[in-house]
């Protein structure tokens, strides 16, 4: 955690996602890490989300999707985010992406990609990891 704060994480589905199942357990689990956590709903624009972000004054956004819109949609986040000046907020993804979309993704500033059979405690330590490291 941050100079005595708890870290704050919105947790984004963008796109026409209807199942949200994984989205809301792993924001329970970054709760129960001590972690404050944001949760935008289903069915998130892109713009949806980067306000969001900028309102909640978030160091971590995780996005959930299902879709196979990521290509299209992580890009309009990370430009958004841009845009606004948020370049030191946090991306991390998780939901159905394929191996092959992994490298693109990170390559476009999504942090971490966190697939089907992830552990919750996986993605709670690789955020408190990267928000403890001396570069943040």
């Amino acid at each position: 955690m941050t100079a005595g704060r708890k870290i704050r994480v919105l947790i984004a589905k963008p796109g026409l996602d209807g199942h949200d199942r994984g989205a809301k357990v792993v924001a329970q689990a970054l709760r129960d890490a001590g972690m404050e956590v944001i949760y935008t709903g289903i069915r998130q624009t892109p713009e949806m989300i980067v306000e969001t972000a900028m309102q909640e004054d978030v160091e971590v956004i995780g996005l959930s999707i299902l879709s196979g819109a990521h290509l299209e949609l992580f890009p309009a986040i990370v430009e958004g985010l841009k845009k606004k000046g948020l370049t030191k907020t946090m991306i991390v993804a998780g939901g159905i992406i394929p191996d092959e979309d992994i490298e693109s993704i990170q390559q476009m500033g999504i942090k971490s990609v966190f697939g089907p059979g992830s552990h919750t405690s996986e993605i709670v330590e690789f955020i408190q990891k990267e928000l403890s490291s001396p570069e943040k």
